[in-house]
């Protein structure tokens, strides 16, 4: 089979993005598959006159690393040969419509908010994960909130600052205060009182139009990841930071992992569930990742849910699925026969 797997884009989460994105092409490689990976972005510069030639070679992107610091997107945008004003870079459509199917390794909004399965289901091209509709409305995280709400799932209560909105005076202290359509915890604070809240709206405004304010539940970090109609084994998140911000995720030993978490079987039963009841609620298809609060009188917290969780080996879906028997190269042959299958409902 030809899999191409799109990568990158221009968001805060590009460099996992590339780094999941490498990896899962080595893995389907093992499965037998011609697997070429290209940057949503940036696309290809170079014409191409033999598509097999091209899978068979991998693509243009071989290699990548995640900084300790969000990536440069003004300077990205220096480095693209094409100036305009598309996200897709050249050929990107090209190399898409050769491939069998699209694996989306793309993180953030470029690849989560619905517009890319958008634009191909419009030109017919099958891709991994969830339909637009869905993943747009899990993006949107009061949107989601709400969803998650009328289906009975506990979620912090909250608000929405709009960009030269009004600020509410009575903000629960301490909250979170994040971008309400991103993810991987770019421009997330954890404030503490008010005088820090300019500079969190500042840094949610730099990369969104809406402010989410909710307040902090304090708690054990716990994580359940979906594959099809399974919940895997949970994961649970130590960390000495005093939220899992954009340097714990993905910065080697900086937070320790555990899976499965050590949960009592009730427990992890009710967790299991809530992430099912929270991936139907959205109507979401394939795999995602569910991320909960359990507090110590045993209440769940529902966060949100990532619909294209990162991919790399060590990432907490691949760890959970590890737990439940799943290789890494299984999993990612499991998320591409999955996404086929929805297209032959």
């Amino acid at each position: 089979m030809r899999i191409l797997v799109l990568a990158g884009g221009l968001s805060p989460e590009r460099d996992v993005s590339l780094t999941s994105s490498v990896k899962i092409a080595e893995a389907l490689r093992e499965k037998g598959h011609q697997v070429a990976v290209v940057d949503l972005f940036l696309g290809v510069e170079d014409p191409i006159d033999d598509m097999d030639a091209f899978f068979a070679g991998g693509g243009p992107i071989r290699e990548a690393g995640i900084s300790t610091a969000a990536p440069d997107l003004d300077a990205l945008r220096a480095q693209r040969r094409d100036t305009s004003e598309s996200r897709i870079g050249e050929r990107v459509i090209d190399v898409c419509r050769a491939a069998d199917i699209v694996f989306i390794g793309v993180h953030g909004a470029d690849g989560e908010n619905g517009h890319l399965q958008a634009m191909l289901d419009l030109l017919g091209i099958k891709y991994t994960g969830g339909g637009a509709l869905p993943s747009a409305l899990a993006m949107d995280k009061p949107s989601a909130k709400l969803m998650f709400a009328a289906s009975g799932l506990q979620v912090p209560a909250g608000c929405v600052i709009r960009r030269g909105g009004e600020v509410p005076k009575d903000l629960p202290l301490p909250c979170f205060v994040k971008p309400c359509h991103g993810g991987s915890s770019v421009a997330t604070t954890l404030l503490e009182d008010m005088s820090g809240l300019d500079d969190a709206l500042q840094a949610v405004f730099a990369c969104d139009d809406d402010a989410l304010v909710e307040p902090y539940i304090r708690g054990r970090e716990v994580q359940v990841g979906l594959l099809g109609d399974r919940a895997l084994p949970p994961i649970e998140i130590v960390c000495e930071h005093r939220f899992f911000d954009y340097v714990m995720k993905y910065q080697a030993g900086a937070c320790r992992e555990i899976c499965p978490a050590p949960i009592d079987a009730d427990t992890t039963a009710r967790l299991q569930e809530a992430a099912l009841k929270a991936f139907r609620a959205l109507d979401l298809e394939v795999y995602s990742r569910a991320d909960f609060i359990l507090c110590p009188d045993g209440s769940i917290w529902l966060l949100e849910i990532n619909t294209l969780p990162g991919m790399t080996p060590t990432s907490l879906v691949p760890q959970e699925a590890a737990a439940a028997g799943i290789s890494y190269a299984e999993l990612c042959q499991r998320i591409v026969d999955l996404s086929l299958a929805k297209y032959e409902k």
